[in-house]
């Protein structure tokens, strides 16, 4: 089992949104910085003001890309 380490969170930029109810912020392997937002059960792009559709977190940020059916007759 491995590790990465990560670029490091502008704080500035960035800041404690737990008085929003929400947690982080989180960088991921993307680059992206992400709060989650444990009522609405999704994390929050504070750059777009927009939640991140669990398929996108999934395949952009986690890099979990679909396993195709490659079996043949």
């Amino acid at each position: 089992m491995g590790y990465k380490i990560l670029g490091q969170i502008d704080r500035e930029r960035y800041t404690d949104m737990s008085h929003d109810g929400l947690e982080g912020p989180f960088m991921f392997e993307s680059g992206k910085v992400l709060y989650y937002d444990p009522q609405e059960g999704k994390y929050y792009d504070r750059d777009t003001d927009f939640y991140v559709s669990h398929k996108e977190m999934v395949q952009e940020h986690w890099g979990w890309k679909p396993q195709l059916d490659c079996q043949s007759s």
